[in-house]
């Protein structure tokens, strides 16, 4: 494989959220507020029996980002220390492109009515794949170096997004 080799890709639509200038750490599926994928009209027709799924990963570009990228970091909400920007879920990486798994609520023509997303109004929407029960869950799954910390039920709470009092 060739090196540092480039490619284009280009957005499908974009993500509607109430998110301008703080989002969640990861999505809160519970949301009050309406979240909305709206594809380029020509992609409509690929949504077809898409509503049979009860959930969809959500590939984006994290186009808002302007932290300077880093590899080893530590985690905001731990004082675990430092860790590789691939053992992280920051969203300052080589490649900005950010993943979530979200509920769909309704689709309607080319629009996807969503539980809560964690990305920016305006978000580029670069793929979206079904969520697939036997596929995409893996029963021997842990949280890696999450495991080791001495406050991980608390630190589950800020990982999956879930509002709570410190």
């Amino acid at each position: 494989m060739e090196e540092n080799c480039s490619f284009n890709i280009t957005s499908i639509g974009v993500i509607e959220t109430p998110y301008y200038g703080k989002a969640p750490y990861q999505p809160v599926e519970d949301e009050d507020e309406e979240f909305c994928i709206v594809l380029d009209e020509k992609y409509t027709d690929g949504l077809r029996e898409l509503e049979k799924f009860k959930y969809i990963y959500v590939l984006y570009y994290a186009h808002l980002i302007s932290r300077e990228l880093r590899m080893v970091i530590s985690p905001p909400w731990t004082v675990a220390g430092k860790v590789g920007i691939f053992a992280s879920r920051s969203p300052v990486r080589p490649n900005p492109i950010g993943l979530s798994v979200v509920k769909i609520r309704e689709i309607i023509d080319n629009r996807i009515y969503t539980s809560g997303l964690d990305v920016f109004d305006g978000t580029p929407v670069l793929d979206i794949k079904p969520y697939i029960k036997d596929l995409d869950s893996k029963n021997d799954a842990n949280s890696g170096w999450i495991d080791e910390l001495d406050d991980s039920e608390h630190l589950a709470l800020h990982i999956k997004g879930i509002p709570h009092d410190y």
